[in-house]
């Protein structure tokens, strides 16, 4: 009964709080005493039972009822023989002989009344916070991953707060106390949609940077109170009177601190430089803030450039080809060509010159293509020379349909300085040599670079000073840098206007779609570009190692999660913070009107926390830059401008542990848990342990727990095309049609949390929660037989463990096995197996066998009774 009543404790928010169930205490006490006192499962002391309760014993003389039971059974049958003879029954007349089970625990909840009621009592009562104060050990801080204030809860925030309420429910238990904030996470751009798609044209065009922030502020926050709800209704535990919003002002303060700290460490720099840039929301994105759905199909090219000179070097070697020498490459973004800075070859790779003879008659190329080939190539005019990879001959004769002769074979670092004429503008490129990441799996194995448009172009033409070109605008339309170009859209007409000119030129091979992975806006579901802009930059090569040094010392959970973040974390590249959008929190920065030189001083982000903490970060917007400059400054406002972006959300998210753990009182740094999503290794883990180790040198949680995703009851992703969509809030209260959409209450929806292996992706569907409320009506209906036998049960009906027969000895030995496995597995956050020993226990030892031969006991006599107990002495004695 103790196992059954820490899992309903743990598990359960309403089952075994409500008056009623103060009767399931009780049984519990009733049941095994420790020197006097109520066996714990928490307590470390040994398990020494001493009394039992009489209505639990088979003894021979007196059975749970009370003596004569075998004479009360014959009651029944002599009624009904006597009824069926005719003969009047007085009434009552033997009513007060018979002790029936009494109880006012229903055998169905009646969860929509009775939860919200429970809920009230908790918080009129300030329960949870009651129950901590009361408890003497020391602090559990589990701290809360702030969910997005932009919409209505789903399933997947359901599973991740129930488990962790059920965590913090058990930490109660063993008499720690529990600290448990929750947050929620308020700026960035789904928000500032969501405000600018409630307007008109015209409201949006008279709308300033101010009355923007002021209406997202007010969506946030209406959002919050809606989610609260939800969450309140699930039956979680927290201290919703005073949550952390990342909008309030010393939240905004705090990050502001971590920001500065990292700047004055040298962490913090500003850049022109390669970013993942959504043109459909105009701002650049993290790598958390992008997805890679499946299906993406690109437009792919061969394309060839002439090379014109060689280096003195290699000159002896490629003299005899060079006059008609092409490079040939390959590339899935046609439109990045404009930007082309240089050819990049692997200098350990093998590569070749071939010749190219006429097309293959065998080809399964169309007319047009060999047309086009057949141009490019200049079959039959003259001959014609590819530089290719060794290793890809055979596959581009195939692909192309051609055949080619190899004349020399070389390595890639022979190619270094060759000069080719750039396919559009006409000036001269060089080959360099690049890295790794230049491979024969696909393409060339030579690579068109532009360092404007790639994180390797980038790094190669830092090395070889190659100029930065980018003539993309926010919009992905090409800018007048791109000539001809201009104004087209790079995903759409400028990538075929691309193409186009490529082929006019005879230096298109061969265009095909592609079907690959590629980077999309996670909030507007669009393809995003890569595009050179200015940004601010965490530089994470600054402190990667330790970050990683730390990673080690943290418990992650399950084991294997660990692989994860550090794959992920030790090849980062640096962290783009800043975001070109007005809701979010401003980067405390100042640029000179003339140089563009940014002012980031100690002492002006000093200056700016301060007036945040006061004011809120909209006082970035409406003071002047004079007023935001410290005093030393301000002689010199006019030489200055404050700047215009605001920093990343997950810069936000990511300062939580300086803004709770480090700020509140009762909690502490760092925190023992976190638990999310198994999503947020890119995500909130990463932010946050970055932002920590930058400013402090060590990880901000000592343990992680991450949990897979919800899929309905096929492992199918849940979604609104498929309609196998399940909303936490349908099943707890149901839907438009009872029938189909039955309420079960907030109890089966965390019963449900409990019996899944959470450490990977778990289903959920109408089977899945039939199944959970037969176990859960099963599961009240034991609890229910064990209250209405002890209604009237006193202390002095007790009886020495000694006395006790061999069953009810063999029940409590089992219950302290029950126990201990019921102890390991909240220990070690494996629910599911606790779901499971209740389900065997409760269920299946205690009312199918145990309250059987109890029954026999009152019904039938001792002799029923003697095989059983004949059987359970055997298993006791071999168990001990």
């Amino acid at each position: 009964m103790d196992a059954a009543v820490l899992l309903a404790s743990s598990v359960f928010s309403s089952l075994l709080t409500s008056t009623e169930a103060k009767m399931a205490a009780r049984a519990s006490s009733c049941l095994v005493f420790s020197q006097g006192t109520r066996f714990s499962i928490g307590r470390a002391a040994p398990f020494r039972p001493v009394l039992l309760a009489r209505p639990f014993s088979t003894d021979s003389t007196e059975g749970c009822l009370g003596s004569g039971s075998k004479r009360r059974a014959r009651g029944p049958v002599m009624a009904a023989k006597k009824a069926a003879e005719g003969e009047k029954q007085e009434e009552g007349k033997y009513k007060h002989t018979v002790d029936l089970p009494k109880t006012t625990f229903g055998l169905r909840a009646n969860a929509v009344v009775r939860e919200p009621e429970i809920q009230k009592m908790w918080e009129d009562n300030q329960v949870f916070q009651r129950v901590v104060d009361g408890n003497t050990g020391g602090n559990f801080v589990l701290h809360d991953g702030p969910p997005y204030a932009n919409g209505n809860l789903h399933m997947g925030h359901a599973l991740n707060k129930i488990l962790k309420d059920i965590i913090n429910r058990y930490k109660l238990l063993q008499n720690y106390k529990v600290r448990f904030v929750p947050g929620w996470d308020c700026h960035g751009l789904p928000i500032e949609l969501k405000v600018l798609q409630s307007m008109d044209q015209d409201a949006r065009k008279e709308l300033t940077p101010l009355k923007l922030r002021e209406k997202a502020a007010k969506f946030a926050k209406e959002t919050v109170n809606i989610q609260m709800k939800s969450f309140k209704r699930y039956g979680i535990w927290a201290d919703w009177n005073n949550p952390y919003l990342t909008l309030s002002p010393e939240y905004e303060a705090a990050q502001i601190e971590v920001f500065g700290q990292m700047t004055m460490k040298g962490y913090i720099y500003r850049g022109r430089k390669p970013v993942h840039w959504s043109p459909s929301s105009r701002t650049a994105l993290a790598e958390a803030e992008l997805e890679y759905p499946e299906g993406h199909v690109s437009t792919s090219i061969y394309a060839i450039f002439k090379i014109i000179s060689a280096p003195p070097a290699s000159y002896g070697l490629f003299e005899e080809f060079l006059s008609d020498l092409c490079l040939a490459i390959w590339t899935t973004t046609p439109w990045t060509i404009p930007a082309n800075a240089a050819v990049a070859v692997n200098p350990k790779l093998l590569y070749v010159v071939a010749e190219v003879h006429s097309i293959l008659k065998d080809t399964a190329l169309s007319k047009e293509k060999q047309a086009n080939l057949s141009r490019a190539l200049k079959a039959g005019q003259t001959k014609a020379f590819v530089v290719v990879a060794s290793e890809l001959v055979s596959t581009l004769e195939s692909k192309w349909g051609v055949k080619l002769m190899v004349k020399k074979t070389f390595h890639g670092s022979a190619l270094e300085n060759f000069r080719y004429l750039h396919p559009v503008s006409g000036k001269e490129c060089p080959v360099v040599l690049g890295g790794d990441y230049i491979t024969t799996q696909s393409g060339t194995g030579l690579v068109h670079t532009a360092p404007g448009h790639g994180q390797e172009d980038y790094a190669t033409g830092l090395k070889y000073g190659l100029p930065i070109l980018s003539p993309v605008d926010d919009e992905g339309k090409f800018t007048e840098e791109a000539g001809q170009f201009s104004g087209l859209d790079v995903l759409g007409s400028g990538n075929a206007a691309v193409v186009k000119y490529l082929d006019e030129q005879l230096s298109l091979i061969l265009e095909e779609p592609y079907k690959h992975k590629y980077p999309y806006d996670w909030r507007t579901k669009k393809p995003t570009i890569f595009r050179a802009t200015e940004q601010w930059f965490a530089s994470v090569d600054g402190f990667r190692q330790t970050a990683m040094d730390a990673i080690n010392e943290v418990n992650w959970i399950p084991a294997q999660a660990v692989n994860r973040i550090i794959a992920m974390t030790s090849s980062r590249s640096d962290w783009c913070i800043s975001r070109q959008r007005t809701w979010g929190v401003p980067i405390p920065v100042f640029y000179h009107v003339h140089s563009k030189e940014p002012l980031i001083t100690e002492e002006t982000i000093a200056h700016i926390k301060a007036i945040v903490s006061n004011k809120g970060s909209d006082a970035w917007w409406y003071m002047s830059t004079e007023e935001l400059l410290p005093h030393k400054y301000r002689d010199k406002a006019s030489e200055y401008q404050k700047g215009t972006d605001t920093m990343d959300v997950w810069f936000d998210s990511g300062s939580s542990w300086a803004a709770v753990l480090g700020k509140r009182d009762g909690l502490s740094f760092p925190a023992d848990l976190y638990l999310e999503g198994t999503d947020q290794h890119r995500g909130w883990f990463q932010s946050s342990l970055l932002t920590s180790i930058a400013s402090t040198g060590k990880a901000p949680y000592s343990c992680v727990i991450t949990h897979g995703f919800v899929l309905d009851e096929k492992g199918l992703k849940m979604s609104k095309s498929l309609g196998n969509i399940v909303d936490p809030e349908i099943v707890i209260s149901g839907g438009k049609n009872i029938k189909n959409e039955p309420a079960y209450g907030a109890d089966v929806l965390r019963l449900w949390v409990s019996s899944v292996d959470y450490a990977g992706d778990v289903m959920i569907g109408p089977q899945i929660l039939r199944q959970m409320s037969d176990m859960y009506r099963k599961l009240r209906g034991t609890l229910r037989f064990l209250l209405s036998n002890l209604h009237d049960w006193k202390i002095e009906n007790a009886v020495s463990y000694s006395e006790l027969p061999k069953l009810d000895k063999y029940a409590l030995f089992q219950l302290e096995n029950i126990a201990d496995a019921i102890r390991d597995s909240y220990e070690n956050y494996q629910f599911y197996k606790i779901f499971q020993i209740i389900q065997r226990f409760a269920i299946v030892d205690l009312s199918n066998f145990y309250f059987d031969v109890a029954k026999d006991r009152l019904y039938v006599g001792d002799l029923a009774c003697t095989e059983r107990e004949r059987m359970m002495e055997s298993s006791l004695t071999r168990d001990q």
